[in-house]
């Protein structure tokens, strides 16, 4: 037996992301790792605009929110410790008043609104079926904030009712944008809170809803994340210190894994070149005044200017000019 281990193969989509796609992430921990790495390769993404969101019900909220560009009512506010929060999304969306916040949130909104107007893709990662309800209000909420526990009633969410209300999203979504995709996935992160056993009755009843959805919609595919982390990547090593988060090394594999299923060719040659072209403007010199860097730098300013028509590249134009100016002063 010569492999020793288990190796995932998503295979490839036969839906592929363009060059020019704009694409929304949201959800839990794979929203923000698959939407900085868009980022980062300067893909036209919005990363995770509400922060980090968990359970199906606040995430299918928060995007409803974006798709009719509508504020949280006022009975979502709370103030803890000279801070207002809101209910329905992570505790980094926080401001020094509900003014203040309702002002925040007003622009991530419009903003998430006009970009998912446009999107061909948006990606969809749900973290735990476990959800706490306000006794107060008997309403689901996406973050507690440190609230006592004994504010709040604990269940788990039941695959009919995240089906039927991926359902309603999906009806939703496709009315206000027909062209749309929806890739859904289950974060790998594991919710130790609730107890391993716990957290294994939520996964699967995650992973079942996905499967459900793929099935039933031909837009909606599923992206193994979650299967890449515990059965291909199933080591320590590929966690953080706490045991609990996949690592960089990890999130780039997945990242690697998802480009050869959903990515274009012209997204990938774009990739390999500016993958080069940063490094190159990472490069440090020893001796930076010397012809042959001078050389490297114009080159590397020329291979930027080319790519002007495909993404916005005057931060790196300006930096790299700025250190052939300084030479030619020196």
């Amino acid at each position: 037996m010569s492999n020793f281990r288990t190796v995932v193969s998503p295979g490839s989509s036969p839906q592929k992301m363009g060059i020019s796609d704009r694409i929304l992430t949201i959800g839990s921990c794979f929203a923000d790792a698959i939407g900085t790495r868009l980022q980062l390769n300067r893909l036209k993404v919005l990363a995770n605009p509400f922060g980090n969101l968990y359970n199906p019900h606040s995430i299918h909220k928060a995007i409803r929110y974006a798709l009719y560009n509508e504020l949280p009512p006022t009975h979502t506010f709370l103030d803890r410790d000279g801070i207002c929060f809101n209910y329905d999304f992570h505790s980094e969306v926080s401001g020094v008043n509900q003014h203040n916040l309702l002002g925040k949130l007003k622009e991530i909104t419009g903003a998430a609104h006009y970009h998912l107007a446009g999107s061909e893709w948006i990606i969809i990662t749900y973290g735990t079926a476990w959800v706490y309800e306000r006794k107060e209000t008997g309403e689901i909420v996406a973050n507690c904030h440190k609230i006592p526990n004994n504010y709040f009633t604990k269940s788990l969410l039941t695959q009919q009712e995240i089906t039927e209300s991926f359902g309603k999203l999906h009806n939703e979504l496709k009315q206000f944008n027909p062209g749309i995709k929806i890739i859904v996935t289950v974060s790998p992160v594991r919710h130790i809170k609730d107890t391993l056993e716990l957290n294994s009755v939520s996964k699967a009843v995650l992973r079942a809803t996905c499967h459900t959805a793929a099935g039933s919609f031909g837009d909606v595919s599923y992206f193994p994340s979650y299967e890449i982390m515990l059965d291909d990547l199933r080591d320590y090593r590929f966690y953080k210190a706490d045991m609990i988060h996949s690592s960089d090394v990890a999130e780039d594999y997945i990242w690697e894994k998802f480009g050869e299923t959903y990515f274009a060719q012209d997204v990938k040659t774009f990739l390999s070149q500016w993958k080069e072209i940063q490094q190159a403007i990472n490069h440090r010199p020893f001796h930076p005044s010397s012809s042959a860097h001078q050389s490297f730098l114009r080159e590397t300013l020329k291979r930027l200017e080319s790519l002007k028509e495909t993404i916005d590249v005057e931060d790196e134009v300006a930096l790299i000019r700025s250190q052939i100016e300084k030479i030619v002063k020196t």
